[in-house]
């Protein structure tokens, strides 16, 4: 059980090593095995189950990591575009993210298994970073009103769902006829 006491300088490296080795792992070779992460960085095998308890945490905790990075995107986009513009270059965001737990699948799938909170708790985020958009977008005229966040992931889930070779491409002309779609019956489209 871990510490509730701050991480030394080198175990918070060895914590991010190991982290940034299974998100390279995962994406690379689409399956985590401890000993190859441990090995990528530079530590022990014993050193990452000091830090994770499992496989399926460290992978757990990689995925939130993603998610949370994913989901501080809205404020940036909207400092940078247009409202509009922002939930576009966001819903293209959310589709490489599916790519990325594409590459997770496997251990993805056995936490998903358990009685894991990590997808509830993931959807939730992204939904509410999806209505930060959403509500900017309304705001400006730019979006048609009536669209939750729930409900345009809940879309990009069933986009992102294709098993097929070439999905992202799709998915990516796809989000973009979703983005379209959001757009029209706007104050300021047709």
């Amino acid at each position: 059980m871990p510490s509730s006491r701050p991480l030394r300088a080198d175990a918070r490296r060895n914590r991010a090593a190991l982290l940034a080795a299974a998100r390279e792992v995962l994406l690379t070779a689409g399956d985590a095995h401890v000993e190859e992460i441990a090995r990528r960085a530079g530590v022990s095998v014993g050193t990452l189950y000091r830090h994770f308890d499992t496989r399926e945490a460290l992978v757990a905790e990689v995925y939130r990591h993603e998610v949370a990075e994913l989901c501080a995107a809205p404020g940036r986009l909207l400092a940078q575009y247009a409202p509009g513009e922002a939930l576009h270059r966001f819903l293209l965001l959310l589709v490489e993210h599916a790519a990325v737990g594409r590459g997770m699948g496997e251990v993805l799938e056995s936490i998903a298994a358990t009685d894991s909170p990590i997808y509830a708790d993931t959807r939730n985020e992204m939904a509410r970073a999806l209505d930060e958009l959403l509500a900017a977008g309304v705001a400006a005229g730019q979006l048609r009103t009536g669209v939750s966040g729930r409900i345009v992931l809940r879309a990009l889930g069933g986009i992102c769902g294709i098993r097929t070779p070439g999905w992202q491409d799709d998915a990516v002309r796809i989000a973009t006829l979703l983005y379209d779609g959001l757009r029209y019956g706007a104050e300021g489209h047709g």
